[in-house]
């Protein structure tokens, strides 16, 4: 029995190291390569690891010399706005979702679960239309049509965390006096935390990462965010790719910072909705 438990054990690590390898591999080749003058990035240098003479040129020219600052301001701004009404616009539809019966509350859940499987690309033309005509292009109101993209998702996690609380709890709350208001901010929403902060987090990195939209509704460079801003670093005939390498670092950084600093509980948030007591 031993001897067969441990070539199933090295085998299972041997997969997993080789799946992080393969899916680390391209962080580590962007970090490394951000550091190269433009003359080693390719020829007979381009796959040294270590650069010959390695340089923070990249580095200075992203921050200094480009708008990728701004551009990071504004994703911080956007990313932030669309979280904080997502949270709030989701949490009321779940609540209600979960807690309160009505004709159609399946075709409801279906019709949500639908729209979240529709391409981006379908809705840009009558959103630029409609920011056209009411003269809000090129501004942060771009915020908004980024609801397509995480609200459906935002809601069904959030339907998954409120179903799994006691009706109890409510119960007890509206016989001290709460209304169903209060109830869902005084009570309902503390207890969901773990579900509430998975939701804000993935909010806010679907939003970090936004391209199309924003491409096509903020075409000036003051409200560009990151995303449009990297695609941007470009001449007539070549790609800088020292400086998208380098402005990758400098971007990924953030949503890798909040990954690493939150891990257990945007696991928890997603995990802890999935049995049902």
């Amino acid at each position: 029995m031993v001897g067969t438990t441990r070539p199933v054990k090295v085998l299972s690590w041997a997969v997993i190291i080789g799946f992080l390898v393969i899916n680390i591999f391209p962080f580590f080749w962007m970090f490394i390569t951000s550091f190269k003058p433009s003359a080693e990035i390719f020829g007979a240098n381009a796959f040294r690891i270590i650069a010959e003479n390695p340089t923070l040129e990249n580095y200075r020219i992203i921050l200094f010399e480009k708008h990728i600052p701004r551009a990071i301001w504004n994703s911080f701004v956007v990313s932030t706005i669309t979280t904080a009404y997502v949270v709030v616009i989701a949490s009321m539809s779940a609540y209600i979702i979960s807690r309160f019966s009505f004709r159609g509350k399946g075709l409801l859940m279906g019709l949500i679960l639908g729209i979240s499987m529709f391409p981006q690309m379908i809705i840009v033309g009558p959103v630029f239309n409609m920011y056209f005509r009411l003269g809000l292009l090129n501004s942060y109101w771009v915020a908004l049509p980024f609801s397509t993209i995480t609200l459906p998702t935002a809601v069904l996690i959030m339907v998954t965390h409120f179903r799994r609380i006691p009706i109890s709890i409510e119960e007890a709350a509206c016989i001290d006096g709460c209304s169903p208001w209060k109830t869902l901010w005084k009570v309902v929403f503390p207890v969901a935390a773990p579900g509430v902060f998975t939701t804000g987090i993935i909010t806010f990195i679907a939003a970090w990462n936004e391209f199309l939209l924003t491409s096509t509704l903020n075409a000036d460079n003051t409200f560009q965010t990151v995303p449009v801003a990297i695609n941007s670093l470009r001449t007539q005939f070549a790609i800088l790719w020292g400086e998208i390498t380098a402005a990758t670092v400098v971007v990924v950084a953030p949503t890798l910072l909040i990954v690493l600093l939150f891990q257990r509980q945007i696991v928890s948030g997603l995990t802890s909705g999935a049995v049902k007591e």
